[in-house]
C-alpha cells in the first residue's frame, strides 16, 4: 500500500456522524420599504427627490446636455444616446430607469436594457435613477432571487454618488463616477 493509499485509508476510518444543516434565518425587514430605501440613499450621500425638485435642480443649473432613457421625465431637452461612449465625455445629467431597489442598503440594480452604454452611470455629472416605488425589495437575499438567472450580458448595483477617502479619511464625492444621485419614484 502506497503513502497516499495509507493516508487515504485511515481518514475514511475515522467515524463521522452525520449532522443537519444549519437553518437559514428569514431575513425580512419589518419596516416601511420606502421609509427605510430613503433613509439608505440619504446614507450613502444620495436624494431621493420628486418630479417637481429634479424640475427645479435641473433648471437652476442650466444643464444643456441631458441624456434621459426612463422617458419618464416631462418637460425638458434632451439628447439621443449617441453610438459611440466616448461621445457621453461631457454629459452633465444622465436619467435611467432603475428595475429595483433594495430597502437596506439604498441599491438599485440596472442592466443593459436601462443604460444603453455600460459608460453611461459612471461618466455623467449627474445620475438620476427613476424607480417604481412597488419595485422596492427588503434586502440583497431577496434583490438576488429577483435577479435569478436574467439574460443580461452586464448588471450592477448602485447605492450612490462615486465616493473615495484616503487614509486620512477625507471623503471625495465623484472621484470616479457621478457626483451626485437623486431617486425619482414613479408609480407604474
Amino acid at each position: 500500500m502506497s503513502s497516499r493509499e495509507s493516508i487515504l485509508s485511515k481518514i475514511k476510518a475515522i467515524p463521522t456522524e452525520n449532522k443537519p444543516l444549519p437553518e437559514i434565518p428569514e431575513f425580512e425587514l419589518n419596516v416601511d420599504l420606502k421609509e427605510a430605501f430613503i433613509q439608505s440613499i440619504k446614507g450613502n450621500k444620495g436624494e431621493v427627490v420628486d418630479q417637481a425638485r429634479l424640475n427645479e435642480f435641473l433648471e437652476i443649473n442650466r444643464f444643456t446636455k441631458i441624456i434621459d432613457l426612463s422617458n419618464s421625465i416631462q418637460d425638458i431637452d434632451t439628447l439621443q444616446l449617441p453610438d459611440d461612449a466616448h461621445n457621453l465625455a461631457d454629459l452633465e445629467v444622465a436619467i435611467i430607469k432603475g428595475q429595483f431597489g433594495v430597502a437596506e442598503n439604498g441599491a438599485i440594480w440596472l442592466t443593459d436594457e436601462n443604460i444603453g452604454l455600460r459608460a453611461l452611470p459612471f461618466i455623467t455629472e449627474h445620475l438620476v435613477i427613476v424607480l417604481d416605488e412597488k419595485s422596492l425589495v427588503a434586502n440583497m437575499h431577496t434583490a438576488y432571487q429577483k435577479i435569478g438567472n436574467q439574460d443580461s450580458g452586464f448588471g450592477l448595483f448602485i447605492a450612490g454618488p462615486s465616493k473615495t477617502a484616503d487614509i486620512e479619511q477625507s471623503l471625495v464625492i465623484g472621484a470616479h463616477g457621478a457626483k451626485s444621485l437623486r431617486v425619482v419614484f414613479v408609480n407604474l
